[in-house]
């Protein structure tokens, strides 16, 4: 498929782009899709890939990139390469290799020159990907051999007068990547470790679970790390958070006493009071299971609370 290369025709294929992930948003409240869907996209009667195996697509007769990936890696790998968060709170897309003349590097160079909004699939399991768009490439620091990413949000910061090394523009950057990045990324990658379904109750409707931080995110040990969430439906969630129901280190629920001896209609009695001494699912993969430790920590907490 040939995209004629001016920006207005680009900017109204790639609205065209996000409007079918947008409707194949609908189907997925857990906001994952597989490569197969992703790719499903047709325009003007022909299908095109939105993912390929090199990780940028571009298309024929367009310089720009179109789509970046960051490639899934099982959560006891390392990944092939580093894209990273920064203190600064933007995304570090590395270069293809070091060569700032490769020719996906121009490609994301190109997109940058002209603003051109870009989809991002980040790697949620093997085939699965959570989409993230607009994003843009704001900057290139070629001594790092990478481009920063960001979302729409970000670009007014990116100007000629202005570096996003101030402490305001990392600030408001940091926001906006924690709460558009960093929280669905992680909710994508616990859910799917715990099979979409709640680790207390076994619910499996995905627009009603959260990925609850055993350790609370902020904290010294409250990375967004697999091993420090769990799958919790929204009711338990809110009680775990609130130290009505604790969870020790073995992964048996364990609830307040007061709650114990209180009579407040099915839900307490069935949700709340029914699960205690009950075991918490557990994720299939090793690397992806509670850790203990941060349990442990959690629990203390819970028993001061109790």
């Amino acid at each position: 498929m040939v995209i004629a290369n001016r920006t207005e025709d680009e900017r109204a294929f790639r609205e065209e782009v996000f409007r079918h992930l947008d409707a194949l948003a609908k189907f997925y409240p857990s906001g994952v899709l597989t490569s197969v869907e992703i790719n499903s996209f047709e325009y003007r009667g022909r299908q095109i890939r939105l993912i390929v195996q090199s990780g940028i697509r571009k298309l024929q007769g367009s310089e720009a990139a179109l789509t970046i990936r960051t490639t899934f890696t099982p959560l006891s790998k390392p990944p092939p390469y580093v894209d990273l968060t920064d203190n600064d709170g933007m995304i570090h897309y590395k270069y293809r290799g070091t060569d700032p003349g490769h020719s996906d590097n121009r490609a994301l160079r190109m997109a940058m020159d002209e603003r051109l909004p870009l989809a991002y699939f980040i790697g949620i399991g093997r085939g699965l990907y959570l989409p993230m768009y607009p994003m843009y490439i704001l900057q290139e620091i070629a001594v790092q051999h990478e481009f920063i990413i960001g979302f729409s949000e970000a670009l007014s910061l990116f100007n000629a007068d202005s570096t996003y090394k101030e402490e305001l523009q990392r600030s408001y950057i940091n926001r906006i990547t924690q709460a558009r990045l960093h929280q669905p990324v992680f909710r994508a990658r616990v859910l799917h470790a715990y099979e979409t379904s709640c680790a207390i109750c076994r619910l499996r409707h995905p627009e009603l679970l959260d990925a609850a931080h055993i350790i609370p995110d902020g904290n010294v040990r409250g990375d967004p790390v697999v091993p420090n969430g769990l799958s919790l439906c929204k009711i338990h969630h809110a009680a775990y958070d609130n130290n009505f129901v604790g969870i020790t280190p073995d992964g048996i629920v364990d609830v307040q006493e007061r709650f114990m001896k209180e009579t407040d209609g099915q839900m307490l009695l069935h949700g709340i009071q029914k699960v205690a001494g009950t075991k918490i699912l557990l994720p299939r993969e090793r690397a992806a299971k509670p850790d203990k430790d941060r349990l442990a920590e959690r629990y203390e907490e819970f028993k001061r609370a109790s």
